[in-house]
């Protein structure tokens, strides 16, 4: 073995959490050709929040040190929805929906990928196969292989149900594997069973199993769960620039080092403020996904809502109209300008929460001149604004 192996697989594996087989992958690079390196997704949801990237920056190394990534959207397996991590069986999705995510998904992960190195297939190509082929796949492995996974054991021990189709999934992933001949397949941490099961299944089909690398899951920005839409705590590498700044800002400080490591390609200082490691933490993120002139922009805004307390100078205009009286109910006003319920609405005043122009409305007066408001802005929370025009 090569001491450039040597090297190129300490960088790769320099914050993964297993590489398996031990020295397999520093034996795979000394070799005489490109590695095959996959990746398999189930655009289940349309969006790649930070945490989806953690796993494509890995990739992205690899294309680097002049890899293939093999990148397998996942139109039949995401029909049966991974388990990995579950309690309960995934809802099902229809197939026209992860169609039209596949394009999304695919389109935002070349925002990290290199287009010109990756190599795109769907799953579809291999598991739409015949029946005796199926039957050839699941003597592959046993169920009790399958019920040694710690998300299918629990519920197996609890009696929760556990469906034959969620049991056949590992299956189908680690055919991915056979098909495409992977050499090298990455995944996050909750993925290292199938992965790893992955390569008995290869070698069920004669072909040469393939290593893994796992990464390590990044937490979202309430620095306790795992990042998810679903629970609200991510970072889409779609959102807009000051909503992305925003909430890189909202990262506890004992999560920093955390997404320094798996984000940055800077160290993490620990004896630097924590409010200057978020900042730069925030510029450089969005940068990333939006450029430098974006990334200004955004934190001058944050700096404006946050630091001085003011309105920001791009505030969206509303029109409104006065009753009879030449009054405006202030909640239902609320409920137009901003989408939420009129109780809200009340809720809000009551806390001191809604501004004109920086000074909070009186909730006891719910009933207001409307030309008292004409011009002002208006303010719901810390980052909603509208400039108010009476019509």
């Amino acid at each position: 073995m090569t001491d450039q192996a040597g090297e190129a697989a300490r960088f790769l594996t320099r914050n993964a959490v297993d590489a398996l087989p031990e020295g397999a992958l520093e034996r795979q690079l000394a070799g005489d050709r490109p590695l095959r390196v996959k990746l398999g997704v189930d655009p289940t949801t349309p969006a790649i929040h930070l945490g989806h990237t953690v796993v494509l920056r890995k990739l992205r190394e690899f294309q680097e040190l002049g890899h293939t990534v093999v990148l397998i959207i996942g139109d039949y397996t995401g029909r049966v929805g991974d388990p990995s991590g579950r309690s309960s069986e995934r809802p099902h999705v229809e197939p026209e929906q992860i169609d039209a995510n596949a394009a999304t998904y695919q389109e935002q992960a070349f925002r990290v990928l290199d287009p010109e190195r990756t190599e795109v297939r769907r799953n579809g190509e291999w598991l739409d196969m015949p029946m005796d082929e199926l039957f050839a796949l699941a003597r592959t492995s046993t169920v009790a292989q399958l019920l040694e996974r710690d998300d299918f054991a629990r519920r197996y021990a609890a009696r929760e149900p556990i469906s034959v189709l969620e049991l056949l999934y590992p299956l189908l992933q680690g055919y991915d594997s056979v098909a495409i001949r992977s050499d090298v397949e990455l995944g996050g941490t909750d993925q290292k069973f199938n992965i790893l099961l992955a390569r008995d299944v290869q070698q069920a089909y004669e072909v040469p199993p393939q290593s893994i690398l796992t990464m390590p899951i990044l937490p979202g920005i309430d620095g306790m769960q795992k990042m998810s839409k679903s629970l609200g705590n991510y970072v889409g590498v779609t959102d807009p620039p000051e909503e992305m700044f925003g909430k890189l800002m909202r990262v506890p400080d004992d999560a920093m080092p955390t997404y320094y490591e798996l984000l940055l390609d800077d160290p993490f200082d620990p004896a630097r403020p924590p409010v200057e490691s978020k900042r730069a933490l925030a510029r450089a993120i969005t940068a990333r996904y939006h450029g430098d002139q974006a990334a200004r922009a955004a934190e001058v805004r944050f700096d404006r809502l946050h630091v001085e307390r003011s309105a920001p100078d791009d505030v969206e205009e509303f029109a409104f109209a006065a009753s009879n009286g030449g009054e405006v109910h202030l909640p239902a006003l609320l409920a137009d300008a901003f989408g939420i319920s009129r109780s809200e609405g009340r809720r809000l005043l009551a806390q001191d929460g809604v501004k004109l122009d920086g000074r909070p409305l009186d909730a006891g007066a719910l009933d207001v001149p409307a030309a008292g408001l004409d011009g002002g802005v208006l303010q719901l929370g810390r980052r909603r604004f509208k400039r108010l025009r009476l019509t």
